[in-house]
């Protein structure tokens, strides 16, 4: 009788013990299963950051998008506290046989790789901008006239008195009179010279060394701020 109960016992306890395993083998497998998913997920979120870190700026940005940076020259410094503006310069974004390019404004009008005119700027901050129809109205017909119009500028001085003559060219300037020109678009409020805060310390001191005491107040002028606010424009990328 003792025996019989000692053979169900045992019978009972590798039943037991057997499923146990079993148990333990399918929570330990499917653990593993899950961890691996998991790490699958980690990987592509991995990578899809590293495309996105990676991404061509080619792929990002148009020919006529316009590009803004804050400079670190005097003259620049003085321009934000006149316009009120974070942003001191700005040119135009041209992609040259899948190299990027702008178009700018300095001394003299002249097109800079891409990486060059970021590295100018304070901490390479800039934020470009598009016509929010700018699939409809810078076709590539309006894109090469704005390109022949630019030619029509290439080398000449910077205009540090900001005359609205052609003889010489600021950066918004340049800007504003290529979209009129090509586009036949106003990318900006034009205004005087005496609308802006001209009371400041550094803005007296450039005034002074530019005009002497014959301050141009009636000069029409484009800032970079003026463009930058413009309506007609979205941001495409801050960075």
């Amino acid at each position: 009788m003792i025996t019989s109960i000692n053979h169900k016992n045992r019978a009972i306890m590798k039943k037991t013990l057997l499923a146990f395993i079993i148990i333990i083998a399918t929570a330990v497998s499917g653990g593993l299963y899950v961890q691996g998913k998991l790490h699958d997920k980690s990987e592509k979120k991995l990578i899809t950051k590293e495309i996105s870190n990676t991404l061509n700026e080619t792929e990002v940005f148009r020919d006529g998008d316009i590009i803004f940076q804050k400079s670190l020259s005097r003259q620049c410094k003085a321009v934000q506290i006149a316009t009120n503006s974070p942003y001191s310069h700005c040119g135009i974004i041209y992609n040259n046989d899948g190299e990027l390019f702008v178009f700018e404004a300095i001394q003299p009008v002249k097109i800079t790789p891409f990486d060059e005119w970021i590295a100018r700027g304070e901490k390479e901050h800039y934020v470009v901008k598009r016509l929010k129809n700018a699939e409809q109205i810078l076709t590539q017909d309006v894109i090469e006239r704005m390109r022949k119009e630019g030619n029509q500028m290439m080398d000449k001085n910077y205009d540090i008195t900001f005359e609205w003559s052609d003889d010489k060219i600021y950066c918004s300037e340049l800007v504003w009179k290529l979209y009129k020109r090509a586009a036949g678009i106003e990318v900006g409020k034009l205004e005087k010279l005496g609308d802006f805060n001209l009371s400041d310390k550094t803005v007296q001191t450039i005034i002074k060394e530019r005009y002497g005491n014959n301050v141009p107040l009636n000069e029409t002028v484009i800032s970079p701020k003026s463009i930058f606010d413009s309506e007609l424009l979205l941001t495409v990328v801050t960075k």
